[in-house]
């Protein structure tokens, strides 16, 4: 059997011992001291998630308004219609009668 030198087995133990710490040092470094440690990756990946659901709800309305001006500008008989019932627009001869429920909304057919 082969004896190991004592002044070799303290200088790896010495080593092992310095990688060790050198390891969690850096841990430590990566996880809580670092400009883009783990709680700010956390927070921004927090933040694309919600970008993300706020993008395809806005994607959704565009898809929707597009569809509503494409049925408004199409005719001229439309676009009146819409005008009057969106912004409550009305000649100058007539009347227009709001009518509100008990909370003050404007009731809209939907």
């Amino acid at each position: 059997m082969v004896t190991i030198p004592a002044w070799l087995r303290k200088a790896f133990l010495f080593l092992r011992k310095f990688y060790a710490a050198t390891f969690i040092g850096w841990l430590v470094w990566i996880f809580v001291i670092d400009d883009n440690n783990l709680f700010v990756v956390w927070e921004n990946r927090q933040k694309m998630l919600d970008l993300e659901r706020d993008r395809s709800y806005f994607i959704e309305q565009v898809k929707l308004v597009r569809k509503e001006h494409d049925e408004v500008f199409g005719s001229k008989a439309l676009l009146e219609k819409w005008a009057r019932e969106k912004y409550m627009m009305r000649k100058p001869s007539e009347d227009v009668y709001v009518i509100v429920d008990e909370n003050g909304e404007y009731i809209e057919k939907k």
